[in-house]
């Protein structure tokens, strides 16, 4: 997994309407980057809606939003209508930034161990440096944290 002082690696995802984004092209901004399970669990609602509660702080401190899941277009631009999410979802369904920032990894549920999408956030700064990186994130405060490093 990535930690502070690493380069994010760049990708290319699609957004819930097809259209491609990477992260190139935010440079000059501080981006933050999480990485999220699953579209409307609860955990990941819960992570989502503190992100949109805080969103208008985060956007006043000169940051984009990113979340990123496996899940496909569709699934984002539901979970985003449905709670009015309005930062970026991408799909990733090869894996491609999941992986390249280490947030696949071995997990643990109900006694059974599987490999999955390990919830965590990147803060980068506008280079596209680490300068926070949070491998475990509790999810209904989540936003605020990052707040404060912003």
């Amino acid at each position: 997994m990535l930690t502070e002082g690493d380069k994010a690696p760049d990708f290319t995802l699609n957004d819930e309407n097809g259209t491609a984004h990477s992260l190139n092209e935010f440079a000059g901004k501080k981006v933050v980057v999480y990485f999220y399970p699953k579209d409307d669990t609860p955990g990941c609602t819960k992570e989502a809606c503190s992100f949109r509660d805080n969103y208008d702080a985060i956007l006043k401190k000169g940051a984009v939003v990113i979340g990123i899941s496996a899940d496909n277009e569709k699934s984002h631009g539901k979970f985003k209508t449905k709670y009015d999410l309005p930062f970026y979802l991408l799909a990733d369904p090869e894996k491609q930034a999941i992986m390249g920032f280490g947030a696949w990894g071995e997990k643990k549920m109900y006694g059974k161990t599987y490999e999955g999408i390990m919830r965590s956030t990147f803060v980068l700064d506008e280079s596209g440096t680490v300068i926070k990186a949070w491998p475990k994130v509790k999810p209904a405060d989540h936003a605020v944290e990052v707040l404060e490093v912003l």
